[in-house]
């Protein structure tokens, strides 16, 4: 038996069995990794022995009786945004290149203790800001169906990671659509849950009111494991919510006929793949024969929302990083002769172009003159599509939409076209903007065999029932069990 064709539902229930070890389960993990990291380049730091002796002390707490909980034994990689006590986290720039920190998110102390083995930190978009993982500081990550496309980002390393079989199973962040849509690219699934139903603690911030913490895995029942392992109240955490959490591992067992699913009159053609197209109407198909009823719905106000997104979404990344000033932490200019000039120097030696566009974008935006002009009328659309949302919720459980609008696309394709990359979240970023969760299953190939993702929205606080109706899908066809050629 091969642990690396096992989800992480299979591993923990192989090991606890006494089938496998958690060493030799990671070490498998740790020597396939070895192997295919020069060509997919999926991680910016690896843990490996730390994560060997951690399995190790798994084992021996086992063979002494000791409970396990429920990821005892499953390797882990984590998006390098996202801090893990001793270990860096660069954020995928020169900013915070060295820079270790020293204390765990809330996300990373629930996986722990439920037994977890951390195995490295993945590559990203600089701050979380791209859509292709090309935007990193430090080298960008090929996607394990043809290395010489992207992987899809901001967290494009985690979601190449799982689709190398790498690790089982990552954690992204989701801002506008960052963990749904490389998991769409690279053939996996990847869940956005409601904002503040995952904590923020811990999580270096891109844009606060959009930034949400989600599982990137090789199957809906694993993320639903890891959701329910993360999911809770946490008072580190101001927008954190009360909500109850749910079993949602037990809910993937309940009967999905009868649930009605909304179905947009209109899709934006913009750049919309014909491949794609086809895609998400066989997935509609697919969803009919299983019981569940498709709904017309309308959505009107999202043709906006690529618009409010970036303006809002830049606003909060310009005032979230104007911390980075050379002088309290991060990277500090070496020869600056006044204030200033270290200020100027700093931030054009720690950061790239991309998030010089969305500084300057932002301090626009927000400046004298042009907040209520900009920044305001973006959050007055923003409600409004929360309202169309709302309304369309109270017809049906759950919206079907592509991820993506086209397939992965070749490394260096969209890099000097930044419109035509943000179009890349015209399906996913909605989600973020209203709050709600998404989850993105495979549902297909592109005519190039490229992935190509479904996408199923709930209303807030509705994983369950988003998983549920992912989880039969899934079942009902045969697209998550194909194998990336690598």
């Amino acid at each position: 038996m091969n642990p690396t064709d096992l989800t992480a539902v299979e591993i923990r229930e192989q090991i606890a069995s006494g089938s496998l070890s958690s060493y030799d389960v990671t070490r498998a993990f740790v020597e396939r990794t070895d192997r295919l990291e020069p060509k997919v380049r999926a991680f910016l730091s690896r843990t490996s022995e730390k994560a060997l002796a951690r399995a190790k002390e798994l084992d021996e707490r086992q063979a002494r009786g000791k409970s396990t909980g429920k990821l005892h034994g499953v390797p882990m990689a984590i998006k390098d945004i996202i801090s893990v006590r001793g270990t860096p986290c660069t954020c995928g720039s020169r900013m915070l290149e060295g820079y270790v920190p020293p204390y765990n998110a809330t996300a990373i102390d629930r996986l722990l203790a439920e037994g977890a083995v951390l195995v490295g930190k993945c590559n990203l978009d600089e701050f979380a800001m791209g859509s292709s993982t090309e935007n990193s500081a430090f080298h960008p990550t090929s996607n394990p169906w043809d290395l010489g496309c992207v992987p899809g980002g901001s967290s494009g390393g985690s979601a190449a990671a799982v689709a190398a079989r790498e690790v089982p199973a990552a954690l992204g962040t989701d801002t506008g659509g960052s963990v749904r849509q490389p998991a769409a690219l690279c053939g996996v699934t990847g869940l956005k849950p409601t904002y503040g139903r995952v904590s923020r603690y811990g999580l270096v911030a891109f844009a606060s009111s959009l930034d949400q913490i989600g599982p990137l895995t090789r199957s809906v029942e694993d993320a639903a494991l890891l959701l329910g392992v993360m999911a809770g109240h946490d008072p580190l955490d101001a927008t954190s919510a009360t909500e109850p959490t749910e079993d949602y591992l037990e809910l993937l067992k309940q009967d999905v006929s009868k649930l009605r699913v909304g179905i947009p009159r209109e899709l934006p053609t913009e750049g919309l793949d014909s491949d794609v197209l086809d895609c998400y109407h066989s997935a509609i198909e697919t969803l009919e024969g299983m019981g569940v009823e498709a709904v017309e719905i309308d959505l009107p106000t999202s043709s906006h929302a690529v618009a409010c997104y970036y303006l809002i979404s830049t606003s909060e990344a310009s005032s979230n990083l104007a911390r980075y000033d050379g002088v309290r932490y991060g990277l500090q200019a070496g020869d600056a002769q006044d204030l200033q000039q270290l200020y100027r120097q700093t931030r054009e030696e720690g950061f790239g172009a991309e998030v010089k566009r969305r500084i300057m974008l932002g301090t626009y935006v927000l400046s004298a003159g042009y907040y209520d002009a900009y920044y305001v009328k973006a959050q007055k659309v923003r409600t409004l599509i929360a309202r169309d949302f709302h309304q369309a919720f109270e017809r049906v459980d759950a919206v079907a939409l592509p991820t993506t609008p086209t397939p992965a696309f070749e490394l260096g394709e969209k890099l000097e076209d930044p419109l035509q990359m943000y179009l890349s979240d015209i399906f996913t970023i909605t989600a973020n903007l209203v709050g709600i969760p998404g989850i993105s299953v495979p549902a297909g190939f592109s005519g190039a065999g490229l992935p190509i993702g479904l996408q199923l929205l709930g209303k807030h606080f509705t994983e369950g029932t988003i998983l549920r109706i992912a989880h039969a899908f899934e079942q009902a066809t045969d697209v998550a069990n194909r194998r990336p050629p690598i």
